[in-house]
């Protein structure tokens, strides 16, 4: 089974290419949905993180308050980095084991994880090849401020990240997502089309 992961810079259009491979069958893992899992009461990181970060980061019920959460860490790279040692190792022991599981049922030709950080974590070194999604950082930049982000804010969170050139550096296949969403979807089905003709790793 090829392993692959998929990931860009934020609000580059990563999570559009991942609906895509899942409406064309492909099993796709959402390495934010394992990490906001892993951050539940009761959970691996919790304690963790509330230890690390304080009681300001809970809401009334005494869940992690994913907002609080990062306007402290965007705001410090110290703290992002922090909270990115305390995550960041458990999501991938997690992505690992999902893998490991397609891999036994024998149910998939290729799997993807999709996440934000696969080359800043490593993770991209554990996988087969990596799929880069990309636009223009004036669309990134428009796209965050249309979620409501002020323009310092949307800043910060796109250099927390590696530059869209050194994405790309470790791309083995790329999407620009900078057109129109036609153009990004007949992207994605030759990229799939091109992947199931893939002979599969052992």
């Amino acid at each position: 089974m090829l392993r692959l992961g998929l990931t860009g810079g934020i609000a580059s259009g990563k999570s559009t290419v991942g609906a895509t491979l899942r409406k064309l069958g492909f099993t796709v893992l959402d390495a934010d949905s394992i990490a906001h899992q892993l951050i539940e009461q009761g959970q691996p990181a919790y304690d963790e993180v509330v230890r690390e970060f304080g009681d300001s980061i809970l809401n009334a019920d005494q869940r992690i308050s994913r907002a609080a959460l990062a306007k402290i860490v965007f705001a410090d790279p110290r703290k992002l980095e922090r909270l990115n040692a305390i995550i960041h190792p458990r999501v991938e022991e997690r992505l690992l084991a999902e893998f490991k599981k397609l891999q036994r049922d024998n149910s998939r030709r290729v799997a993807f994880v999709e996440a934000a950080l696969i080359i800043e974590a490593g993770l991209h070194k554990k996988l087969d090849g990596v799929v880069v999604v990309w636009c223009k950082p004036s669309q990134q930049l428009q796209r965050l401020l249309s979620r409501g982000l002020s323009e310092e804010e949307a800043r910060r969170r796109i250099a927390s990240q590696l530059s869209l050139e050194e994405k790309l550096l470790h791309a083995t296949e790329k999407i620009d997502c900078s057109g129109s969403l036609a153009k990004t979807h007949r992207q994605v089905e030759e990229l799939a089309t091109k992947l199931r003709g893939a002979r599969p790793t052992e």
